[in-house]
């Protein structure tokens, strides 16, 4: 039998930003499930308790529904009687509600064929006591994604989870395309080509003698410095903008030899100075064709 599992029901107004407060929840290693009926949890928490790698469940749960309103707080109660569970209410001012639905143009659930207010006014009525019942409330009136995202994490991030921002180092080759998930790219093809050396040829920047040609070339110092000075003002601004990860991709013409180099130290030092970031380091190209075209 697995241990009591630790629930979060996300719940609140429409528009109020479930969405967005489900993908934090994901981002801190929860298994998330949207849009879940109530009538359905009683089930659903039978199944998770089967299940050993699971114990930290979030849940968005969609109240708009009498039939389903009827049952939720006594689902609630029982839930609570064997699990750890927290509910979020997420609120909203009625100003507000209407101008998000007015930019995404979207309908009201409960005014599809009316006007947006009168399906808030009705929707807020119908959660009046599970907002009551919520263990915590979140007025995102005046917040931006980005903000709500640090609100929950504020609340739910524990020690032992881990840290969700990363750094992705990448060494590619530009005759093979560029990386589609990189949000930096840098260019090392102006470095001096060990390709044309026939004893480093078919070697890589995984090889001491191609490592240390490419380290020791001309300008690879003052570009590496200049580079790693970049990314050590930058990279904390990425975090406390709320990115989860950052992909750096080093390239060169057919990423064996310059870029692998490159990479290889970079995802070391970076390391070294950021051991609170994970790290992980691809060589997405170096295995491919050896020895056909430059590199």
């Amino acid at each position: 039998m697995a241990m009591n599992n630790q629930f979060v029901i996300i719940t609140g107004m429409s528009g109020a930003g479930k969405t967005v407060a489900m993908q934090s929840f994901e981002d801190l290693g929860y298994f998330c499930v949207d849009n879940m009926p109530p009538t359905l949890l009683p089930k659903f928490k039978e199944l998770v308790r089967m299940e050993r790698d699971i114990n930290k469940i979030a849940l968005v749960i969609d109240l708009r529904s009498q039939v389903f309103y009827d049952e939720i707080i006594g689902m609630f109660d029982d839930l609570k009687k064997n699990d750890d569970v927290d509910i979020i209410f997420l609120d909203s001012s009625d100003t507000k509600l209407v101008s998000r639905y007015k930019e995404t143009r979207r309908a009201h659930p409960l005014a599809r064929n009316g006007r947006v207010i009168d399906g808030i006014q009705k929707e807020r009525e119908l959660l009046e006591n599970v907002k009551k019942a919520a263990d915590l409330v979140v007025d995102t009136t005046n917040m931006s994604p980005r903000r709500l995202r640090e609100e929950v994490f504020h609340n739910f991030e524990s020690t032992d989870t881990p840290h969700t921002f990363h750094v992705e180092v990448m060494s590619f080759g530009f005759k093979y395309g560029l990386p589609l998930d990189a949000d930096i790219v840098m260019d090392v093809r102006f470095l001096p080509n060990p390709y044309y050396d026939p004893k480093m040829r078919f070697k890589t920047g995984l090889d001491k003698s191609v490592f240390d040609y490419v380290m020791h070339s001309e300008g690879a110092k003052a570009f590496y410095d200049k580079l790693l000075d970049i990314l050590n003002f930058t990279l904390p601004g990425y975090e406390k903008e709320g990115k989860a990860s950052l992909t750096i991709a080093i390239g060169c013409t057919g990423g064996q030899h310059r870029s692998v180099a490159i990479a290889q130290r970079l995802s070391k030092d970076l390391q070294k100075q950021y051991p609170q970031y994970p790290v992980n380091i691809t060589h997405r190209d170096i295995d491919r064709h050896k020895g056909k075209g430059e590199n």
